[in-house]
């Protein structure tokens, strides 16, 4: 009795795994990607030779992610409206910046969090990489409006940043608005977020419930994976609104590139980053997920099945990397004063 039991118990249990490993091979034939276990994989797919990430340029980039003074009022950072305390993003459906003016396309800030497995970066693609993109809020003017020349000499008018520049870059090292921005971008490139479902990915059949495991089957089946996939679950420029019309279109004038497509964003860390779509009009996943099947895929995704995906979107909430508010260096009687105008 107690071998039959035993027997029983085996045989479920090798039930359950070839069910796991089946789903996880649907999964990759549909083109969903775990992050790397292994911290060398993962250094391949983010690193840049020519720019190696360093601990020194991690620091350094940190800082200039929550420091203000890049912004021409003092008072933006890059975590203003990327807030690493709020999933990446702000919470808000168009993003605020300078003389607290929202976004004049009305447009949603995506989250920075696992931002480098991003094919292109922007709403529109026009950024191929962080260190590009990281250019862009700090110059325009509805966001932090700072021109190149006014960083260069907030940044060089601290010592104690010349010195941590040297430091993580040579003695001969010019801080330019380049070499600042792409800083930053280092920073931002250790912002990954490996989740239950890269566990499950990458073999711990039990890392996803029963229920996390059928939403993650019912989100291949819906072909939701067609455009949420990868690494990043998203990231790449697809054409939008490709069946129906989007229910809120009219709230901004964004209409993609100039092809009409967007960019997937990420459904990592999803349920911390409403509201959603590109002009953060929708504050339910599950809603969103609906407009979604309706407008890009052309089918109709019921309330049970809405409910299934939102339960394996849920197990994409990923282990945040620990970040400590840093110390600021002081200014000095050199710096730049804060410009309202």
């Amino acid at each position: 009795m107690k071998l039959s039991k035993t027997l029983s118990i085996f045989a479920l249990s090798a039930s359950v795994m070839f069910a796991s490993s089946s789903l996880v091979t649907k999964a990759q034939n549909s083109g969903l990607k775990a992050i790397p276990q292994s911290q060398l994989e993962l250094l391949k797919l983010i690193d840049d030779k020519n720019d190696p990430i360093t601990d020194e340029k991690v620091e350094l980039g940190k800082k200039l992610y929550f420091d203000p003074r890049i912004s021409k009022s003092g008072i933006i950072s890059c975590n203003t409206c990327h807030n690493l305390g709020l999933g990446g993003a702000d919470g808000v459906p168009a993003a605020v910046g300078h003389k607290w003016t929202a976004n004049p396309h009305h447009l949603n800030s995506p989250t920075v969090y696992n931002s480098v497995f991003f094919d292109a970066q922007f709403w529109d693609g026009r950024s191929a990489h962080l260190a590009d993109q990281a250019q862009g809020p700090v110059q325009a003017g509805p966001e932090m409006a700072a021109p190149k020349g006014l960083v260069e000499k907030r940044i060089n008018s601290i010592p104690e940043y010349i010195e941590e520049f040297k430091k993580a870059y040579g003695d001969n090292v010019k801080v330019d608005f380049e070499k600042i921005t792409s800083t930053i971008a280092i920073f931002e490139k250790i912002l990954v977020t490996p989740s239950r479902f890269d566990d499950f990915m990458n073999g711990k059949s039990d890392a996803l419930s029963k229920a996390e495991k059928k939403g993650l089957n019912t989100f291949i089946e819906k072909g939701c994976a067609s455009c949420h996939n990868g690494i990043a679950l998203g990231g790449t420029m697809q054409p939008f609104e490709t069946v129906a019309k989007y229910s809120f279109a009219k709230a901004g004038d964004f209409k993609g590139d100039k092809n009409g497509m967007a960019k997937t964003p990420t459904l990592r860390n999803v349920t911390e980053t409403a509201p959603y779509f590109h002009n953060g009009q929708v504050w339910s996943l599950s809603k969103a997920v609906k407009e979604m099947g309706s407008t890009q895929l052309g089918v109709k995704i019921s309330d049970s099945e809405a409910k299934e995906i939102v339960t394996f979107l849920k197990a994409l909430k990923g282990r945040k990397p620990v970040v400590t508010y840093p110390q600021l260096p002081e200014s000095t009687l050199d710096t730049p004063r804060p410009d309202f105008n």
